[in-house]
């Protein structure tokens, strides 16, 4: 008996290592399966020496695009049709590693536009918790803002106090150190008037997740959003439907083939 598990889903992972391993499951989690068949076929790709994206784009640390690049054709010679990304700065090299990589790449930004748009009370204040690099590209305040959404960054010192030292926790496996700086972080955002506040790192969840906090209830994860856009591509990839990917409406790209 022949069993085909195309197509496959590529993860371009390690970016941070804990933070790959949670949007797995986060991916598991998010599949309405019954049983282990009925699960997405996923190829990782987990090599955590690729260069820092943040020092990259802020502090002229070398690009990560080749490394990111060798992961992309290794995906895509172990048969991936499709990637995620469950790094939130290294989707400033989207395009790039689209065009130079030959698979579409479903672009994290999208996958929290359609998550945003799912909530029964649009937001209009969207608060952002993320890296410095991530902040400094753009994307997510130039396609939320797009979309309506008044967007409100964290402060210099905040960024310094609370946001980087929790990434830094999370990266080595620090929860407890991370939680109450993330927790803090996101409260800043919400005293200045975010009715939801977007995770936009993937260490993020993770920290806020460590305990129950009133916090948590405010935020988008990024990292379940692109979980959930994984699983609605491959419900329609699944189901044998064409898939119309209009860019800009869909999480999935331009080329689903």
């Amino acid at each position: 008996m022949t069993i085909s598990i195309e197509p496959r889903l590529g993860i371009l992972g390690a970016m941070g290592p804990l933070a790959t391993a949670d949007f797995l499951q986060k991916l598991i989690a998010e599949t309405p399966a019954a049983r282990d068949e009925e699960h997405i076929p996923v190829i990782v790709y987990s090599v955590p020496q690729i260069p820092s994206r943040p020092a990259a784009i802020v502090g002229g640390g070398p690009s990560p695009l080749p490394a990111m690049l060798e992961g992309v054709r290794t995906l895509k010679s172990a048969g991936a049709r499709i990637i995620a990304i469950p790094c939130n700065t290294a989707h400033h090299w989207h395009d790039a590693l689209v065009s130079a990589g030959g698979l579409p790449i479903i672009h994290i930004v999208d996958a929290v536009r359609a998550a945003l748009c799912a909530r029964a009370s649009q937001p209009r204040s969207v608060g952002l918790i993320a890296t410095k690099g991530t902040l400094a590209a753009g994307f997510f305040q130039r396609r939320l803002s797009a979309d309506g959404h008044r967007m409100i960054l964290s402060s210099e010192r905040e960024q310094d106090e609370w946001v980087l030292p929790a990434i830094e926790a999370v990266k080595r496996n620090a929860l407890d150190v991370a939680h109450p700086l993330a927790i803090a972080a996101v409260n800043a955002l919400l005293e200045r008037g975010a009715e939801t506040v977007v995770l936009a790192c993937t260490e993020t969840p993770l920290a806020i997740d460590y305990r129950s906090h009133v916090a948590g209830s405010h935020c988008l994860d990024a990292t379940r959003a692109l979980a959930k856009a994984c699983v609605a591509w491959w419900q329609e990839r699944g189901a044998g439907r064409a898939i119309s990917a209009r860019f800009g409406q869909t999480p999935f790209g331009s080329d689903l083939s």
